[in-house]
């Protein structure tokens, strides 16, 4: 498995000290780029590059497939250019061992940036990812229909708990800032679902499970997906499909496929996530009518198409998105569907500046900024408002509102945050010759590597 291999990888460098990734420079080298046209393609700073080269960071997840398609190499090939620093990175002061030697964080060692806890509790987490998928396929015993009927005692009596946990968790994600606190709690939960998969004696009672199961895998991939630990968020996302189809719920199932086309969408692999988005916009229509899933799944899709240059497509999703609006009642559950259309302004914004309008673009995010958002919207919105800067080659709104953006993420370790911010930085490279912009970039270069030194 991917997290096995990544600790013995480690295991087998510890002691190798850092050094310079010399076949990453040669590559680039071979291909004809300098840095600064490097750092432009890939959409960073040159200095960033710089850094890569010289081993002294690591470069994220999200941006290693657009990095092996630049470089002409398989995923598994940039791995081999980024050997030396990718498996042993110091994360901080070194800290020292039983006889005083120092000794180097692995970076799985040191997952979400808080130490060794975490790494426990990743690992833990993952083994019982394991074991729920298993279950997941074991089909229930041939008791089951007897078990079905009215008077016979069910094998656990969490069943009516879960729905209420599960919710407190959503809850609990949602308000903190720090979105990784939810994962331990998360765990914990999953675990109690095992046991109770492990008990089960109904196909009643194991399509309730799955559908609990469905509900936390789902939040389990957003606090991987926060903390761009894509992989991970992706192995989450399709366990809560199997969980959904297995409860028997097209509205669970086509959320769980909405957020699995996320990933996509946030690596750059625009043309990966439609087809994902289609199956959920089918599943959608087969579920509830009276909740919001199938506009959601339109939201998302106009999030694909404008990353596909495709504007009329983005409008034509975007306008299905608005649709939500005539629904009445409860139209979401606050947990693993969420969407209410309040946030179909900034999305909009979003979608037109990627597009490269402006024009449409400002009047939607002066919109939403007008609203009460979390820090973690309100930065998102500040960010795409300082790309519109550089969009128009406006320096005083580029450094207004990304100075806004970067207090508000200095102040979390939202993921998030440090991911819009690091796109603003790869725009930046037309403007950097002036000294403001400059600075901005390596503000954001600071904030980025302290607060995700594995990343």
């Amino acid at each position: 498995m991917a997290a096995l291999a990544w600790e013995l990888l480690s295991e087998q460098s510890q002691g190798a000290g850092m050094g310079p990734r010399h076949d990453l420079k040669r590559r680039r080298k071979a291909l004809g780029y300098s840095q600064e046209e490097f750092a432009l393609a890939v959409g960073v700073a040159t200095s960033t590059i710089g850094r890569w080269e010289r081993g002294e960071i690591a470069p994220r997840d999200y941006i290693r497939p657009r990095l092996s398609r630049l470089l002409q190499v398989t995923l598994a090939e940039l791995d081999t250019f980024l050997t030396v620093n990718r498996l042993v990175y110091a994360a901080g002061p070194a800290r020292r061992g039983s006889h005083g030697a120092a000794v180097s964080y692995a970076a799985s060692d040191d997952y979400l940036g808080t130490g060794d806890l975490d790494a426990m509790i990743r690992r833990d987490f993952l083994r019982v990812l394991t074991i729920i998928g298993t279950f997941l396929t074991l089909p229930v015993g041939n008791d089951a229909v007897a078990a079905d009927h009215p008077g016979e005692a069910p094998a656990t009596d969490n069943l009516a708990t879960y729905g209420a946990m599960n919710s407190r968790l959503w809850q609990l994600f949602s308000l903190s800032n720090s979105k990784q606190a939810a994962l331990p709690l998360v765990r914990d939960q999953l675990n109690s679902v095992a046991e109770s998969l492990n008990q089960v004696r109904s196909g009643r009672e194991r399509q309730q499970l799955c559908s609990a199961a469905g509900d936390l895998f789902q939040l389990a991939g957003e606090v991987f997906f926060d903390a761009n630990k894509y992989m991970d968020a992706a192995q989450c996302y399709t366990l809560a499909g199997s969980a959904s189809r297995e409860a028997r719920s097209p509205d669970l199932w086509a959320c769980a496929l909405t957020r699995h086309a996320f990933v996509s969408i946030y690596e750059r692999r625009f043309q990966d996530a439609v087809p994902l988005l289609t199956a959920a916009a089918r599943l959608a229509e087969h579920g509830d009518s009276q909740l919001s899933t199938r506009y959601w799944v339109a939201a998302v899709q106009a999030e694909a198409f404008a990353g596909l240059g495709e504007l009329n497509a983005c409008q034509h999703a975007l306008d299905r998105a608005e649709e939500v609006h005539a629904l009445t009642g409860t139209v979401h559950n606050g947990g693993w569907l969420r969407f209410d259309g309040s946030r179909l302004a900034e999305e909009r914004g979003t979608c037109y500046v990627v597009l490269g309008r402006p024009d449409l673009a400002e009047r939607a995010l002066t919109n939403a900024l007008g609203q009460s958002l979390s820090p973690r919207r309100q930065s998102g919105v500040l960010t795409d408002l300082a790309a519109l800067g550089v969009q128009k080659r406006d320096v005083d709104q580029l450094l207004s509102y990304a100075s806004r953006a970067l207090n508000l993420a200095s102040q979390t370790k939202s993921g998030y945050m440090v991911r819009k911010l690091d796109g603003l930085q790869g725009q930046l490279s037309p403007m950097r010759s002036d000294k403001r912009v400059s600075d901005l970039s390596d503000q954001i270069s600071a904030l980025t590597s302290v607060n995700w030194p594995t990343s």
